[in-house]
């Protein structure tokens, strides 16, 4: 696997290959990489790198100007967990291992993990939808998503060895997103493919096998459109939830 990383690793701009990973950078893509694609995130980052370029800057920035500055990625809860983790971090120093990583805002367990691994070498279990899809065709999982996460979380545990954790974990990573892929995996030229039993049964796209989808609720809102002399006006809606303020809200 290691191998083959080496000569098919994707060219990401927070990617240096060649030297150690800076935890910036790594932690930065990471964030923005959450629910977000490879594609929309490369021009976010770059720019984001141009304006500010450490950790220090960041977290030095007024929070609107961050908001601002993510329009158009989505989810604005994690720019201001963004923001929150780069004042903690310019304050008290960065951590070096995924259970420090774990005490800053919007970092989850993967994404601990990850910087952990990447930033650190430290060996990790990292596991992301790609990892998972790698595993439950490589052990052929007859278990569906989600009841199987904790198995296939197990099973990409123990391959998890001291040798280039960080290169093993976007290995895997990569693996999933070019090779892998949830439709027409491309198992001819997989470096896994004789080890694979899923592609063993002749269906590997078939795993993850995937329970049957519940109905989602329905949910229905109002919105209410204030305009004087051509200007709208905007209210800001508060960090969590989606509450208005009082003199607005009707029983």
């Amino acid at each position: 696997m290691l191998n083959w990383y080496d000569c098919n690793a994707r060219d990401l701009p927070w990617r240096l290959r060649g030297g150690r990973p800076d935890p910036y950078r790594v932690w930065l893509s990471e964030i923005m990489l959450q629910q977000t694609t490879v594609a929309a995130v490369g021009p976010y980052f770059r720019r984001f790198l141009e304006r500010w370029p450490n950790v220090e800057a960041l977290g030095a920035a007024p929070r609107d100007e961050l908001l601002g500055a993510w329009a158009g990625l989505g989810y604005y809860s994690r720019a201001r967990n963004l923001h929150a983790a780069a004042q903690k971090l310019a304050a008290d120093g960065v951590p070096t291992n995924e259970a420090g990583w774990r005490e800053l805002p919007g970092v989850g367990p993967y994404t601990a993990a990850a910087i952990a691994a990447i930033a650190f070498d430290e060996p990790t279990n990292v596991v992301d939808g790609n990892v998972e899809r790698v595993m439950a065709r490589l052990y052929a999982v007859e278990a569906p998503l989600p009841e199987a996460k904790p198995e296939l979380r197990r099973l990409a545990g123990e391959l998890v060895t001291a040798e280039r954790p960080g290169d093993w974990a976007q290995a895997l990573m990569d693996l999933g997103a070019t090779i892998c892929t949830p439709k027409s995996p491309k198992c001819g030229v997989c470096p896994w493919r004789d080890d694979c039993a899923a592609f063993a049964t002749g269906a590997p796209e078939t795993y993850p096998r995937r329970a049957a989808k519940t109905e989602r609720p329905r949910r229905f809102g109002a919105t209410f459109r204030i305009e004087r002399d051509g200007a709208l006006w905007l209210v800001r809606r508060p960090d969590k939830g989606w509450s208005c303020p009082e003199a607005w809200c009707t029983s």
